[in-house]
Formats: structure tokens, C-alpha cells, sequence
């Protein structure tokens, strides 16, 4: 009997000892959210929405073609870059390639198809088919990511990996046979920005929030401002949409590497101004930087039907009042299109859980 209980102690005790640790093993601290980048994906989202505000007042006005130039020479390439520096972790492993289903497959193939049918009932395009292979408007990110992310792997491999990603980037100016398949020529054109994101660390990011990066953003970017409305009739700002090849921007093929060199280097000093501006507080925004997909993905269907409805038709609308209005609007919009209400509405398109289409993890 005594040998008995003195076998049995132990053992109660390894079990509740195994017990307790199966309920304490699996939790894990949540990391909180940085709001330094919230902040800066709700900003670059922003100016996302207000570039597409002004696409239908630049013409006859070299002001604003030259602040379009100017916002579209870094809002893209800020977010691209922020994508990639939290694309690091991803290596391939059952969850990440679930996450990448959910968070950009489905996404892309249900706002492809809205877009199309969009396209269609506004009468742009009539007859065009709905096709998975060739991005339409503003799905073009989303496939764009996911090439990106499904080879970040190989660039955390590679012994050169921004060198790498430019010479490629270059070589596609080069080739207009690349084609509109999943829009590889700008996919290829914004790769080094995802990589240098990908290279990118914390202190990196210290680095440009410092006052004195603060302080040297503003004579920056001014200029940055005076060049954009000097080159205005000088040179096609098509060149920062990084969607055509040099041949069908009508320039002789060395353009092609020479300018995307220059509109590297260009974009990452102006993405740099714009981050050492960011604050890195809890702002009224900060939770919006959540929601940055679902505004993105929703706010085309406006600036589409603007064009289709003729809100930019009257004539005040041409001049300094209507680009104020416009930008206040378009802000406002995107700023709504953000909250959480309206992430939780679309989350079933934009973040779906899909636990039915997927197998349960071993154990």
C-alpha cells in the first residue's frame, strides 16, 4: 500500500505539472502595434486617395501636375517599402502562406471582378472580360505583393539583393514584351523598393525620425516641389507610375536604366522626408493605419465614379478653390473608408478567415 502511494505522488504532480504547461505553452504576448507605422500608412494611404482626387484637374494647370508629380514620386514607394519591412518574417511556413491567401488571393480576385463589372456598368470599357492575369486599376498592388512576398525568401538568400532587384527593375524598361500578365513591368519596376524595405531595420527607421532629419526634411522637400514644377514640361511623370516600358513612353531604350536609377534615388530621399515627418505617438489616426486595405481597395470605386458622374465638371471645380475642395474631400473619404466599422463590414473580402479551406496544423 505505502509503495503504492509513493509511485502515485509523483506521478499526480508530473501530470498537473504537464497540465499547467499545456495551458501556459501556447500563450504568447501580443505584440502591441507600432503606431509610429500606423501613422505612416494611414498618412501614405491618404495621399493615395488625394493623388487620384487630382488626376482629372491636371490638365491646363502646371501647379497641380507638379504636386501630383511630387506625391506620386514617393506615396507608393513609402508604402511599398513599409510592405516589405514587415514582409521580413515571412518564410514560406503554412501559416504565412494562409495569411497570404486571405490577406491578398482572395482580395485580388474579388476586387478584380468588382472593378471589372465596375468598368463595365460605368461604360469605360464594355467589353472588357474579367481576367485574373491582367490587374485592373488598383488590384495591380495586390498582385504585385504577392510576387513579392512568395519569393522574399530568395531575397533574404541572395548575397546582393538590392543590386540585384535594380538590375532586374532596369532590364524591364528595357522589354516591352513583358506583357500586362499580372502587370509584371510594374511589379519588376517597384521590386527594389519592397527589397529595400526588406533590408530595412529599426534603427534604420530611428535614424529619419531624429530632429535633425525632421529639420532637414523641409529645404528637401521644397525643393523637391521646385524641380516637380520645373519639370513639369520637361519630362513625363509617367516615369514614377513605373508601369511602362521605355519603348512605350516613346524615349530612346538607355532611358530606361538611367531613369530608374534616378527615380530610386529620388523616391527613397523624398519616402525618407516623408517618414522623418510622421509622428511616432498615438495620434486620433493612429488606429486607422489598420485599416489601410480595405480603404485602398474601396476608395477606387469613388474616385471612378466622380469622373462618371461629372463632379469635376463645373468650372470652380478647375481652379484653387476646387483643388482644396477636392483634397478635403478625397482626404475625408479615405479617412472614413479606414475606420474600423467599415474594416469589420469588408473584412469578409478583404481579411477572411477561411478556416474551411484550409487543414488544421498538426497537433
Amino acid at each position: 500500500m505505502s509503495d503504492t502511494v509513493s509511485t502515485a505522488r509523483p506521478v499526480a504532480g508530473e501530470a498537473r505539472e504537464s497540465r499547467t504547461a499545456e495551458l501556459v505553452a501556447p500563450v504568447r504576448p501580443v505584440r502591441p502595434r507600432d503606431a509610429f507605422f500606423d501613422n505612416a500608412k494611414y498618412l501614405a494611404i491618404v495621399l493615395v486617395a488625394v493623388g487620384h482626387a487630382w488626376e482629372p484637374l491636371r490638365p491646363g494647370s502646371r501647379a497641380v501636375t507638379a504636386l501630383y508629380m511630387l506625391v506620386y514620386a514617393f506615396h507608393m514607394p513609402a508604402f511599398i517599402i513599409i510592405s516589405g519591412y514587415f514582409s521580413r518574417t515571412f518564410d514560406g511556413s503554412p501559416g504565412r502562406l494562409k495569411r497570404l491567401v486571405t490577406g491578398v488571393v482572395v482580395p485580388y480576385v474579388v476586387f478584380e471582378t468588382a472593378y471589372t463589372l465596375f468598368t463595365r456598368w460605368t461604360s469605360q470599357d464594355p467589353g472588357r472580360p474579367v481576367s485574373l492575369l491582367d490587374p485592373l486599376y488598383l488590384t495591380w498592388f495586390l498582385a504585385a505583393l504577392f510576387v513579392w512576398r512568395l519569393t522574399t525568401p530568395l531575397w533574404r538568400r541572395v548575397r546582393w539583393p538590392l543590386p540585384v532587384a535594380l538590375v532586374l527593375a532596369m532590364l524591364a524598361t528595357l522589354s516591352p514584351s513583358i506583357g500586362h500578365d499580372l502587370d509584371l513591368q510594374r511589379t519588376l519596376q517597384f521590386l527594389p523598393y519592397f527589397v529595400f524595405g526588406l533590408l530595412s531595420r529599426p534603427e534604420h527607421f530611428r535614424l529619419v525620425r531624429r530632429r535633425e532629419a525632421r529639420i532637414l526634411a523641409v529645404p528637401v522637400a521644397v525643393c523637391a516641389l521646385v524641380v516637380a514644377y520645373w519639370a513639369v514640361p520637361r519630362m513625363d511623370y509617367a516615369w514614377f507610375f513605373h508601369a511602362d516600358s521605355a519603348r512605350e513612353l516613346g524615349v530612346p531604350f538607355w532611358y530606361g536604366p538611367v531613369m530608374t536609377m534616378a527615380t530610386f534615388g529620388c523616391s527613397v530621399v523624398l519616402v525618407a522626408c516623408f517618414l522623418a515627418w510622421v509622428p511616432g505617438r498615438r495620434m486620433w489616426f493612429t488606429a486607422l493605419g489598420a485599416g489601410t486595405l480595405s480603404g485602398y481597395l474601396l476608395h477606387g470605386f469613388l474616385a471612378q465614379a466622380a469622373k462618371y458622374w461629372g463632379w469635376y465638371e463645373p468650372a470652380w471645380v478647375q481652379g484653387p478653390v476646387g483643388l482644396v475642395v477636392v483634397t478635403a474631400v478625397a482626404a475625408s473619404v479615405m479617412t472614413a473608408l479606414c475606420t474600423p466599422a467599415v474594416r469589420r463590414l469588408f473584412r469578409c473580402v478583404t481579411e477572411p478567415g477561411m478556416q474551411w479551406a484550409f487543414r488544421r496544423a498538426a497537433g
